[in-house]
């Protein structure tokens, strides 16, 4: 006779199955445009958009979300009728893969986008990052100062705190369970909050509908679940372990972010990264969250201006 726990089990199992095949079917339906190019790096394939020409512009997306967030905020149609613009799905988001031999920390990323620019013919960029991007646009600075032009840095979250949030984005890399619950449960768990994502993200900004109807199934992809878990360990890992210090950055820099950011305040990371980066230029957009190159793309593109126009006098004077 089959026991009460040994058919609540079977039950279970039944049900992860049946999650599993159901999340994996509607992740292959999860449309990423084929049309893009992509180039391997480093046993990367690495896919971007690329248009325009001039001083080229490396544009990096948050944690969650891809390289499209750039076309439909405007920010690549207009910035490329000065610039090359390029912008990448970041490792493990949207057509780029994430290989498990590497942590992809925003330094590992950093050396990646400068192999790429090497492998593009390109020799000195400019680097926006949004969100969890701008770690990967500081690191590059950093690391590759003779190549980077200048930053653009769009609602960063410089000094990260111990935050529950963090560490209950966390648990989903867990091995076993945490890969269990990224295929079953947890796209599910995506797509039913999602419209409150959206609200988290934009307010007091107008939600863009096209960006949410564009990213829901990509965003709840469990292979891209896993690059979201991922980053948010690298992000903990940094408040409990380490304390971020940017005075040596020492490249043109503009530093932008939404007043009313509703994720961490990044009116405050803002202006402590412009006291920390000398020179650096600073714009607090009022009415907006953290997706201010939404709300306001004017405000992020006359940065962008900005910081081309110093690394253009930098070159002058030397």
């Amino acid at each position: 006779m089959i026991s009460n726990r040994a058919k609540l089990s079977a039950l279970l199992a039944a049900t992860g199955l049946a999650l599993a095949a159901y999340n994996n079917e509607r992740a292959k339906r999860a449309m990423i445009p084929s049309t893009e190019r992509t180039i391997r790096i480093s046993g990367v394939d690495l896919r971007f958009i690329e248009e325009g020409t001039g001083l080229p512009l490396f544009l990096m997306h948050g944690n969650g979300s891809v390289a499209e967030d750039f076309s439909i905020s405007g920010i690549i149609a207009q910035a490329s009728t000065k610039h090359r613009v390029i912008a990448f799905d970041r490792p493990g988001f949207g057509g780029s893969s994430r290989p498990a031999s590497k942590r992809w920390s925003a330094r590992e990323q950093a050396d990646l986008f400068h192999e790429a620019a090497g492998r593009l013919g390109i020799r000195r960029y400019l680097v926006l990052g949004h969100s969890w991007g701008a770690w990967v646009a500081l690191e590059m600075a950093r690391r590759h100062p003779g190549s980077v032009a200048g930053l653009i840095l769009v609602s960063g979250y410089y000094y990260p705190a111990p935050r529950l949030a963090l560490a209950l984005a966390a648990l989903p890399t867990l091995p076993v369970l945490g890969t269990v619950f990224r295929h079953t449960f947890l796209p599910i768990a995506v797509r039913l909050g999602w419209a409150s994502a959206m609200r988290a993200i934009f307010r007091p900004g107008p939600i863009s509908d096209v960006f949410s109807a564009r990213t829901r199934e990509v965003a709840s992809r469990p292979s891209q679940l896993r690059s979201v878990c991922a980053e948010s360990v690298l992000m903990l890992g940094s408040a409990l372990l380490t304390k971020p210090s940017f005075g040596d950055i020492d490249v043109p820099t503009g530093i932008v972010a939404g007043a009313e950011d509703r994720l961490f305040d990044a009116r405050a990371n803002a202006e402590r990264l412009h006291a920390e980066i000398v020179g650096s230029l600073i714009h607090i957009i009022p009415r907006s969250g953290h997706m201010a190159h939404h709300s306001n793309a004017q405000a992020v593109l006359a940065m962008i201006d900005k910081v081309a126009q110093l690394q253009a006098s930098s070159l002058k004077d030397r």
